[in-house]
């Protein structure tokens, strides 16, 4: 049975009210489920508006206000876009390159304007995310979140236990000692082998510096994994819309690997 207190889904609309909508139907927009399941979360206590616990029958102004379920953030602003993009070898990880080389951005739509969060260098292949969200990119790219990267290195020769050993412990680079990764073998060989490296640090040609302090020299570099995404189906130069649960777990990731007193910005 339907409440009938205050805090009722059809509360009449205020004068103070316009632009503003229910919030069960700005959820449900988001892709939250039906109306009638955004109810629910509102009435479980779920649901905030620029921080304050949201009740059945209130109103937001999805332009202007902030809402959040579980603490992360829903997309309401209009007009943001997310694209995942499975970058080729030889393209520029930049809007644009002075030295006339292919970009990641003309391997996307043209409008809305987006830039890539992260980098890819010139020969590293794999999944980069473009967005015009400058939150969800400060998020994911600021060091202390430490969203995971997975990647697939192709290398010279066999790769013995002691170089995991290494790798997973940490290497040192000119920049300083890396955090622990998680690496393990897919495939060795005497001539070739594959290893997979997670790790959670963003430094320019990372895996590459980590591969060669250890002797090992990387002929194929490919990013599978970007936090939560992966598509195997991604053709190389080709991109795909993020799904709204994909944003949301992008968001919830970024917000629950960072630090207690960081706050991402509005």
């Amino acid at each position: 049975m339907r409440a009938t207190t205050p805090d009722r889904a059809d509360a009449p609309a205020r004068p103070d009210d316009e632009g503003r909508e229910r919030i069960q139907k700005v959820l449900a927009r988001a892709g939250f489920g039906s109306r009638r399941a955004c109810e629910q979360l509102i009435a479980a206590g779920r649901v905030t508006v620029d921080g304050a616990l949201a009740r059945l029958g209130d109103r937001a102004d999805p332009d202007d206000q902030r809402l959040a379920v579980d603490g992360v953030p829903v997309i309401t602003r209009p007009g943001l876009v997310y694209y995942l993009l499975n970058k080729p070898p030889q393209v520029v990880t930049t809007a644009q390159d002075p030295q006339g080389r292919p970009t990641v951005v003309e391997l996307v739509p043209e409008e809305p304007r987006v830039f890539p969060v992260g980098r890819l260098d010139f020969e590293t292949e794999g999944l980069l995310l473009l967005t015009n969200d400058g939150e969800l990119a400060q998020l994911l790219t600021h060091p202390s979140h430490g969203v995971e990267k997975t990647y697939l290195a192709e290398v010279t020769g066999a790769v013995e236990p002691g170089v995991i050993r290494a790798l997973r412990n940490g290497v040192d680079l000119d920049d300083g000692r890396t955090a622990p990764a998680r690496v393990h073998v897919v495939q060795s060989g005497p001539d070739r082998s594959a290893i997979e490296l997670t790790i959670h640090e963003g430094r320019n040609r990372q895996v590459r510096r980590m591969c060669a302090a250890v002797g090992l020299t990387v002929h194929r570099l490919v990013r599978t994994h970007l936090g939560s995404l992966h598509d195997s189906r991604l053709a190389p130069g080709t991109w795909r819309a993020l799904r709204p649960a994909e944003v949301r777990t992008l968001y919830k990731l970024a917000l629950e690997t960072a630090p207690g007193d960081a706050q991402p910005s509005h």
